[in-house]
C-alpha cells in the first residue's frame, strides 16, 4: 500500500458512510486531487452504506489509495452476500423520487473506471472501485 493511503477499521453504523468520507475527502487534499472529491465522496458513501446495510453492528475495513491506474477504494465486511446492482424502475406518478433506492451500485458503476467484488478465503467481501486520479 501507499505509505500515505488510508486503511481503518470501524464499527457499521450510521456514522460510518459520513466519518470515511471525511476521511477520502482530507486525503483527497493531502495528495492535491480535491477536483475529484465529487465522485469519490458519491462512491465512498455507497460502498461504505452497503456494507453497514450488510454487517450493522460489526467490524468493516475501509482502503483508500493512490495507485498507478487511479484512486482505488476497497471495503471489507463480514458478510459473505454478494452486492447486485437490482433493476431500477422509476415511477414518474407517485412523485416519490428519493424513496425508491437501488440506485448505489449502479451510481458506483457509472463513476468508476471499474469495480467489483472478491469474497474472502476465511468469509466476508472486499467490493472495491477504480476512480480516476
Amino acid at each position: 500500500m501507499n505509505p500515505d493511503g488510508l486503511r481503518m477499521s470501524l464499527l457499521a453504523s450510521a456514522a460510518a458512510p459520513g466519518l470515511v468520507r471525511t476521511l477520502v475527502e482530507q486525503r483527497l487534499l493531502k495528495w492535491d486531487l480535491l477536483h475529484r472529491a465529487d465522485d469519490a465522496l458519491l462512491v465512498t458513501g455507497e460502498l461504505v452504506t452497503n456494507a453497514v446495510n450488510a454487517a450493522p453492528g460489526r467490524e468493516l475495513w475501509v482502503r483508500f489509495t493512490r495507485e498507478a491506474t487511479g484512486l482505488l477504494l476497497e471495503v471489507w465486511d463480514p458478510s459473505g452476500r454478494v452486492p447486485q446492482a437490482r433493476p431500477v424502475e422509476l415511477d414518474l406518478d407517485d412523485g416519490e423520487f428519493d424513496g425508491i433506492g437501488g440506485w448505489g451500485l449502479h451510481i458506483v458503476q457509472v463513476l468508476s473506471l471499474e469495480c467489483g467484488y472478491a469474497l474472502g478465503p476465511d468469509g466476508g467481501k472486499t467490493v472495491w472501485a477504480l476512480l480516476e486520479a
